[in-house]
């Protein structure tokens, strides 16, 4: 261990022992899931960053719109209409696949995970 380590250990002994953690809140309890534990460890910070900024990244934009066109198309009465929702959707789908074909993202081990569930959306 570094010296800052050890004199963090210190200091952490010292504040148990003095009872500085009796009182804090949901102290027995299970620590919260990360909401971002699907992504990849050196993306994760990036993407906290962006999320808090109020960014959404392209997959999931692109996602969020396959889903409102989908809905669309539930409730399309008219064949034209229907035909050019459905092109759309196609677009986007292989927008879709395209992009995560250029990230490689079929490699990535929160994609092999989650696969399934994203093909189910398609």
């Amino acid at each position: 261990m570094d010296v800052f380590s050890q004199l963090a250990e210190e200091r952490i002994k010292q504040a148990m022992k003095d009872g500085e953690f009796d009182q804090i809140e949901g102290k027995g309890k299970p620590l919260k899931k990360d909401p971002l534990e699907h992504v990849p460890a050196e993306l994760r910070m990036s993407y906290r960053i962006m999320k808090n900024s109020g960014y959404l990244p392209e997959e999931v934009q692109i996602n969020k719109e396959l889903a409102s066109l989908r809905d669309l198309l539930k409730y399309c009465t008219d064949d034209l209409d229907k035909q050019r929702l459905e092109k759309r959707i196609s677009e986007k789908e292989l927008q879709f696949q395209m992009l995560l074909d250029k990230r490689n993202m079929k490699q990535s081990s929160a994609y092999k995970r989650y696969s399934s569930k994203i093909n189910r959306l398609f």
